[in-house]
């Protein structure tokens, strides 16, 4: 029973792969987390920056005053 799960095992591991594929090195702690969690956020927060900069609120300046809203 042990050998006929084994060998049906082993049948779907290599049934997974597709032909002429090689498994490459496995990713270290730090490139997994430069590439999963690192890369990612630096990109949305540097998105988010220039999102805000091109449409975020500027401060009027003080030649465009109405006359209602000021006193001279």
């Amino acid at each position: 029973m042990m050998i006929h799960l084994a060998s049906t095992i082993n049948f779907l591991n290599l049934d997974n792969q597709e032909d002429g594929t090689v498994a490459g090195e496995g990713l270290s702690a730090i490139e997994t987390f430069t590439y999963f969690f690192a890369a990612p956020t630096v990109l949305f927060i540097l998105i988010s920056v220039i999102t805000y900069a091109m449409t975020g609120d500027r401060k009027k300046s003080k030649s465009s005053d109405s006359a209602i809203t000021s006193i001279e």
